[in-house]
């Protein structure tokens, strides 16, 4: 018995005495974050009144514990509420870590695997050739290598829905062969999220609410600005406009549900703490594995190299030999491991980091397009400072090329009719150009008439549209959404056919739209019949419902304007037919030769 009372005494002992030692570590490790950033307050007051900024938040994880956090400025800037560890904002591209995870979940329950091509696993996805369809892996869609470029202007602001954006892929040429370059691809995120749907059952929100969020214990967290904006605390976008230091309030994207594997994450410090835990601690949180560890290495694995370009471009030699990973990049600042993404929609702005091997994370929000740079500017700061390291003059260096940017930017914008051909005139009468002009991929651009003018309008953009020269129309420079030039383009017959922009890496024409009244079956049908050629002999036209009008032995014809067709093998012939009563009595044939007249047949 007194064994036993001593064996329990010596217990009790050792417990208070862990306990005791455990409390004495977090304190010095607590007083030694404190140390460490002594006259960081300083410094951000500093970096708000040089940045103009509207609100930034800041966290620092050390370990398995969050050992700062703090709101600066205003999550409202218009009614001044203050910016707060709760604070909740998008987070933009910091949530394809999040989908690149939820993508590894379902590899770990052999659902699918990174180095195999994705269409074996999802025969209903497809790219631009068979050769992609062969080769593509869900890891060549998660590090930006398919070899095609970004095409942000078929998704942004745009009505599609996932499945819609998911069927667009086959239409995206690539620019590169397939691993040879790094080209950043939101489009290929979303089709991910689809993959998560069609092998899972789920839709990705409820894959990584379940799977991530859930288990995370991310209560605050939300997949919607509707969901964000029901919450205690939400942020509010304010930027400065681009020619003065005013604070302006700026609309919320909210056109991010097709999107939202690639970036329609909202949350805050203390949610994004627990995400950055795990991230540090493969994959545990509160002792628990919620990650596979085997998931986080793979994110973290090369993938693609990427240039030294701030090396090569300005002399910046601190963080060199990055390489894309999955949802993050990893790289060597001053001799530290580090991975890191940043996160961009308008008025929101993120970077969410760790150094692994030295067990530090941190997360920067950021309220504001202008204060966007600051934020590489901020993490570093504080690595600086918590490793010991010299301080690098980050906020002066970015805040520098902002300003200059800026500068060069109004002076530009003041220069823009530089180029402008004077006296020239639009070939046609403006009602010619007005109709709907349509890319398989990037849908359909509107050109309306107004009472003096062209209007113009691309996924709910709308602006007025003047002509600048020849057949180019301008709209105006507009402060959220820019300037759009549409070059119009005409067929050997004259008519105007379609209309060149530049969108995103490239120039994309979109071809007049055929009114669907004029490709209806019910209106086709009327043209079949047999028409008499002008040496006697018999030309047949037949009708197939859902296929459309050829002439029998030859080419199919297209509807083109009411009672007029298009050859495609030939654009400079047009077919029309003459229509009395509502019969059709003849069918004409004009080509760069002459008209040829062929009556219908009885």
């Amino acid at each position: 018995m007194t064994t036993l009372i001593s064996k329990v005494k010596h217990a009790l002992s050792l417990a208070v005495v862990l306990a005791l030692t455990s409390s004495i570590a977090v304190a010095q490790q607590q007083e030694s974050v404190e140390a460490r950033l002594k006259g960081f307050d300083s410094y951000m007051d500093q970096v708000m009144k040089d940045w103009n900024a509207p609100g930034i938040g800041i966290g620092i994880v050390m370990g398995d514990k969050l050992v700062f956090a703090k709101g600066y400025g205003f999550r409202d800037y218009g009614k001044k509420l203050p910016y707060t560890t709760s604070t909740t904002q998008p987070i933009a591209s910091n949530t394809k870590l999040f989908t690149a995870v939820a993508v590894g979940l379902l590899v770990e329950e052999g659902k699918l695997r990174w180095d195999e091509p994705i269409k074996q696993f999802v025969p209903s996805i497809r790219f631009y050739n068979d050769e992609l369809d062969r080769s593509v892996t869900i890891r060549d869609m998660l590090s930006h290598r398919t070899g095609v470029t970004r095409h942000d202007s078929i998704w942004y602001k745009s009505t599609f829905t996932r499945r819609e954006l998911w069927d667009r892929l086959r239409y995206l040429e690539p620019t590169a062969p397939i691993r040879t370059k790094f080209l950043y691809n939101n489009l290929m995120y979303t089709a991910a999220g689809q993959v998560i749907e069609e092998l899972s059952g789920k839709t990705w929100e409820q894959f990584v609410q379940q799977r991530i969020f859930d288990p995370l214990g991310m209560s605050r967290s939300t997949l919607t600005i509707e969901d964000n904006l029901k919450g205690p605390e939400p942020g509010v976008p304010y930027s400065e406009r681009r020619d003065s230091t005013e604070l302006y309030k700026q609309p919320y994207y909210t056109a991010e549900v097709a999107i939202a594997p690639a970036g329609a994450i909202n949350s805050n410090v203390q949610d994004l703490s627990r995400w950055v835990i795990a991230l540090l601690n493969k994959g545990k949180v509160d002792g628990k594995q919620v990650i596979p560890e085997a998931v986080l290495r793979e994110t973290m694995a090369p993938s693609l190299g990427l240039p030294n370009t701030a090396l090569e471009s300005r002399g910046w030699g601190e963080n060199l030999n990055a390489y894309y990973g999955m949802g993050r990049t990893v790289s060597s600042y001053r001799g530290h491991l580090l991975a890191l993404h940043g996160g961009d929609l308008p008025g929101f702005h993120s970077q969410i980091s760790i150094m692994p091997n030295d067990n530090i994370g941190v997360i920067v929000l950021v309220v504001g397009d202008h204060v966007a740079p600051m934020y590489t500017g901020l993490t570093l700061d504080i690595y600086e400072r918590l490793l010991g390291l010299s301080h690098t003059p980050w906020s002066e260096r970015l805040n520098e090329i902002r300003l200059k940017n800026k500068a060069a930017g109004t002076k530009s914008r003041a220069g823009a009719d530089v180029g402008r051909v004077p006296g020239t005139k639009p070939s046609h009468a403006l009602d010619d150009y007005v109709g709907e002009f349509e890319h398989p991929a990037y849908g359909v651009v509107t050109v309306g008439r107004g009472e003096k003018e062209l209007s113009f309008d691309f996924h709910g953009i709308k602006m007025p549209l003047s002509h600048f020269h020849y057949d180019r129309f301008d709209t105006p420079d507009d402060e959220e959404d820019g300037k759009f030039s549409l070059n119009f383009r005409t067929n050997p017959m004259g008519d105007i056919e379609g209309v060149e922009m530049s969108l995103d890496e490239a120039a994309v024409t979109f071809t007049r739209r055929v009114p669907a009244a004029l490709s209806s079956d019910a209106t086709l049908q009327a043209y079949a019949g047999t028409y008499t050629t002008p040496s006697g002999g018999k030309t047949v036209l037949t009708f197939q419902p859902g296929k459309g009008l050829s002439i029998r032995g030859g080419p199919d014809l297209q509807p083109w304007k009411p009672h007029q067709f298009r050859v495609k093998e030939f654009p400079d012939v047009v077919i029309t037919f003459t229509v009395e009563g509502g019969k059709v009595l003849a069918m004409r044939q004009r080509d760069p030769s002459g008209e040829f007249v062929f009556p219908r047949s009885p």
